[in-house]
């Protein structure tokens, strides 16, 4: 088991990563191969990752990493915007002096790594952020999913680029969701999570359009 959960990370690593793009075609043959790994902790992974949506089986033809459209997009985009004001919400309930600071502490650090022009740190230091603050939403079942959902939305951005232009509104939005959530103002802190969430979905499809028409 443990070993299935090894291989399940490094898939999830070269998805992110770009190493094995949406739509790719893979067998366990070739995964076990790739990670020095036997056929059945491959398998196992891959029955995982299926579970969480990431990977499609193939009727005698191995799997494949998903592919992702803009309908797909949407409404992952839909789901995250409904969780993440529901658990900003519930978090500004409950939102303790230990919580504000740790916020401010990881948006000081995005902030620095945005001037720092080192735009993947600044996307990691974004996920603590918003992690920090569903997690606060005391809602586990929601986090769960929107975990799942991040993996993917990730992977996108690495395709698709991460201008630092997106970035600064990035950090613009934290100052005001976190002085939302320090007041603890539930109905502000939602607003302004739903509002941050759909201008990442805007940002993240005009970049892919624009991709999908460079290729045409």
């Amino acid at each position: 088991m443990q070993q299935s959960h090894t291989i399940r990370a490094r898939i999830l690593g070269d998805i992110v990563e770009g190493r094995l793009p949406f739509g790719t075609r893979v067998t366990i043959d070739e995964l076990a191969g790739r990670y020095g790994a036997s056929h059945m902790p491959v398998r196992e992974a891959l029955r995982h990752l299926a579970g969480e949506s990431l990977v499609e089986f193939l009727p005698s033809r191995g799997a494949r990493i998903r592919s992702v459209d803009r309908d797909f997009v949407e409404n992952l985009f839909a789901t995250r915007i409904a969780l993440e004001g529901v658990l900003a919400r519930n978090a500004a309930r409950h939102a303790d002096a230990a919580l504000i600071e740790t916020l401010r502490r990881i948006e000081e650090g995005l902030e620095t790594e945005i001037a720092n022009g080192d735009f993947a740190a600044a996307l990691t230091a974004n996920r603590t952020l918003h992690d920090t603050i569903n997690r606060a939403g005391r809602n586990p079942q929601a986090v769960e999913q929107i975990d799942r959902h991040w993996i993917l939305i990730q992977a996108l951005w690495r395709q698709v680029g991460y201008g630092p232009e997106r970035l600064a509104g990035v950090a613009n939005d934290h100052r005001h969701l976190i002085r939302a959530l320090a007041e603890r103002d539930a109905e502000a802190a939602g607003m302004l999570m739903g509002a941050h969430v759909i201008k990442a979905r805007n940002e993240l499809l005009m970049r892919m359009d624009a991709e999908s028409g460079a290729r045409a």
